[in-house]
This record gives structure tokens, sequence and C-alpha cells, in this order.
């Protein structure tokens, strides 16, 4: 499913027009993104929760030369489905 899929059904669902939905869609992912800046955890109960990981800097060796190259720090966005939504799916 594509983002403008989801506006497309939460349009129809919530019975309002394309513009107030995909209002609704980008408050949303604006909303996780804010708090994964902040590196806050999201919960959302019974379907899973976002938080950021932290990478540490390493060595890495280049493939083709073998020579050494630093890797810095990384900090990666990171989801795990609740318990109820791999049932859900499970039982699909």
């Amino acid at each position: 499913m594509t983002k403008m899929q989801l506006i497309e059904q939460l349009s129809k669902k919530m019975e309002v027009n394309h513009a107030e939905a995909e209002g609704i869609v980008d408050a949303f992912f604006q909303a996780i993104v804010d708090a994964l800046k902040k590196e806050d955890k999201v919960e959302l109960r019974g379907f899973g929760s976002f938080r950021v990981k932290k990478r540490a800097a390493r060595m890495a060796r280049n493939p083709r030369t073998g020579a050494a190259v630093p890797v810095p720090e990384k900090v990666i966005p990171y989801f795990k489905a609740s318990k109820e939504l791999k049932q859900l799916i499970e039982g699909s």
C-alpha cells in the first residue's frame, strides 16, 4: 500500500475529502518523525512501536582495495510490531 492508497482509504472510511485525509496522514507521520528526532519512543498499543537505535562507529573494509574505511556512528529508525498485530496477520 502506498501513501496515496492509505489517504484514499482513510478519506472513504472517515468520510472526509482527500485534502483533509492527506493532512491527517502527513500530521501523523510528522509527529512520529518529530518524536524520533528527539530519540523518544512512539508506542501505538496494539500496532507496534517506533524507536531509534544507535549504531556505533566502526572500521570497515573497501572490498575492492582492502583499505580500512571509517564508518561514523549512525542513528537509525526501528519498528517493532506488537504481539496483537503479529497475531492478526498470522490469523488472516
